[in-house]
């Protein structure tokens, strides 16, 4: 993992580090150091991210100088030592789905292939060509959305995924449990029963509890699509296994130089490199979103919903893999060992191993174990 977490040179990264000998600690990335910066008034990512300004908070933070990142990176990529957490911990995990009219596509091809992949590129030709172009200008929701809808009905291609592509609800589900996401250099997890999968690359952005966007990072919402193609009510077995989520590497904090409508132009790019000699690349641009992401943020919470410890939301991908890999016809799924790297300028890359959720370290400290230790080192 040479390639390392390349964050930029300029803005506001904090995140959360495993301290050998201590436990989870709140830290910031400064000119290529890390520094501790946990402290009485924020002895969480949660607490952090409470502040009404968290960038201006922590710039008032001397810290305590952990050493170069480059050596956390090399221990995280390790797994020992004082290594790299994904940088949200109290906060739900919370994803949308089917934001992009691309990957819409592909799960209309999921469910009709009942997921078979062997299946799949005869769908994709037939139903994407009819549906496809007719689908990328629709405001979800709209009068036009609704006589699509009824067209596609007719025609006997209705689908539960164009219902949450086009229709006034976006899907917003549970993929993970707070604690439990992985960082960078982590292994991610693919259940052991899936045989067609694939990793997707998304801005994943830090809310509050009063719903206000702090900051944005970097997700792979590693995706089983044999399961969930199978039925969509195996999206919880789909989605929240051991290791599925990640995030990170760090969480760019809204400042005067980055905000919303960055976030909204970023461009993301994915590469899988497989012990094979595979390479796989693509992209994600932001600006292609179906769904701003304010309003995805307000569909979660609301007077509908709240979220004490705030919630970290992953936004959806446009990227849907077709790249023939095992043979002609059977798509792409990940090989045990693939390298897969989910880039973006401004926020850095996100770097993780693919084995099985069944091998990946098990999850063993969560929020009881997160709050012993704070208590004992008299942060709360």
């Amino acid at each position: 993992m040479a390639q390392g977490t390349g964050l930029p040179g300029e803005g506001s990264f904090v995140g959360r580090v495993w301290r050998e000998g201590i436990g989870p600690s709140v830290v910031e990335a400064r000119g290529g150091r890390v520094f501790d910066v946990t402290c009485p008034a924020a002895p969480t990512m949660r607490d952090l991210l409470e502040q009404p300004d968290p960038a201006g908070f922590v710039a008032g933070i001397a810290g305590e100088d952990l050493g170069p990142l480059a050596a956390l990176e090399a221990a995280s990529e390790r797994g020992e030592g004082t290594r790299l957490l994904a940088p949200c911990d109290l906060a739900a995990v919370k994803a949308c789905g089917v934001t992009f009219a691309r990957s819409m596509i592909e799960r209309v091809i999921e469910e009709r292939a009942g997921g078979d992949p062997a299946r799949a590129e005869a769908l994709r030709a037939r139903i994407a060509g009819q549906v496809g172009a007719s689908l990328r200008n629709l405001v979800p929701g709209s009068d036009e959305a609704g006589e699509v809808k009824r067209l596609l009905q007719a025609e006997g291609l209705w689908s539960q995924y164009l219902e949450v592509g086009i229709g006034p609800d976006a899907e917003v589900f549970t993929k993970a449990q707070p604690m439990s996401a992985v960082g960078w250099g982590a292994t991610v997890g693919l259940h052991p029963v899936s045989r067609w999968n694939n990793p997707e690359p998304e801005v994943v952005l830090a809310v509050d509890s009063a719903g206000r966007i702090k900051g944005a990072t970097l997700g792979n919402d590693v995706n089983l699509r044999d399961v969930e193609g199978r039925s969509a009510l195996l999206l919880g077995k789909a989605k929240d296994n051991n290791a599925s989520a990640s995030v990170g590497p760090f969480i760019r904090l809204f400042d005067g130089g980055f905000g919303l409508d960055e976030v909204r132009r970023l461009e993301l790019s994915l590469r899988v490199e497989g012990e094979d000699g595979f390479r796989l690349e693509g992209r994600s641009s932001m600006a292609e979103i179906s769904r701003d992401p304010a309003d995805l943020v307000a569909q979660t919470r609301g007077r509908h919903h709240q979220y004490p410890d705030g919630f970290v939301l992953y936004l959806g991908t446009m990227f849907a893999p077709v790249q023939d890999r095992d043979g002609p016809g059977q798509g792409f799924t990940h090989h045990l060992g693939d390298l897969v790297t989910v880039a973006t300028p401004a926020l850095g890359r996100l770097v993780n191993r693919v084995g099985l959720a069944t091998e990946a370290p098990e999850w063993t400290f969560g929020t009881a174990a997160l709050m012993r230790n704070l208590a004992g080192r008299g942060l709360i």
